[in-house]
């Protein structure tokens, strides 16, 4: 009987002391997330987002990211789309998370460079009103702070606040944006 007592308890032991180590230095991990740009009200303004990630030390992450960024702007009846294609390099530091890193904040700064399109390269609207706004390569900085958990060893889910600023636009400097997304760590 004590054979067995024994060996319950040697694997009670193994299973709570044996986990899986996370955010190796040099691990790489795909992001795919999405979200909302906040305006006024919630619409159908939303961002598409693809990212790169190569762990550092100490919770640290490398962030390289392509961006699709869809909405819309109201005049008299109808909305007028306006595109803006980025990309963006950055990096991720960790402030705060559990010694096991299951939950983390993250707080990151990137680089971003890109194009913007406004209603698909036609000027002209359907009452002849011109739109003066030109389509524009846009570069700026951005920033964001993730809420990172995992679901399994390697499956993360990332909450995420993001804000970027642009210069070279006719539009909007400032776009906050609020997002979920999925990581998965090679």
């Amino acid at each position: 009987m004590k054979k067995y007592i024994y060996t319950v308890v040697l694997l009670f032991v193994a299973m709570t002391v044996a986990q899986a180590q996370r955010m190796l230095p040099k691990q790489k991990g795909l992001e795919i997330s999405t979200g909302i740009l906040s305006k006024d009200k919630i619409g159908n303004d939303y961002y598409l987002h693809i990212a790169m990630t190569v762990n550092g030390k100490n919770g640290n992450y490398q962030l390289w990211a392509l961006e699709y960024t869809h909405q819309y702007h109201k005049y008299k009846s109808i909305r007028i789309p306006q595109e803006t294609y980025t990309a963006e390099g950055g990096y991720s530091f960790f402030l705060l998370g559990d010694s096991r890193k299951n939950i983390t904040l993250n707080a990151g700064i990137t680089g971003v460079v890109g194009y913007e399109n406004i209603n698909r390269n036609e000027t002209i609207l359907f009452d002849g009103a011109k739109i003066l706004n030109d389509n524009n390569f846009v570069y700026g900085a951005g920033g964001r702070l993730s809420l990172e958990t995992y679901l399994s060893d390697r499956l993360v889910l990332v909450l995420q606040g993001r804000t970027k600023v642009f210069w070279g636009t006719d539009l909007q400097q400032f776009r906050p944006s609020a997002g979920v997304g999925l990581r998965f760590n090679f």
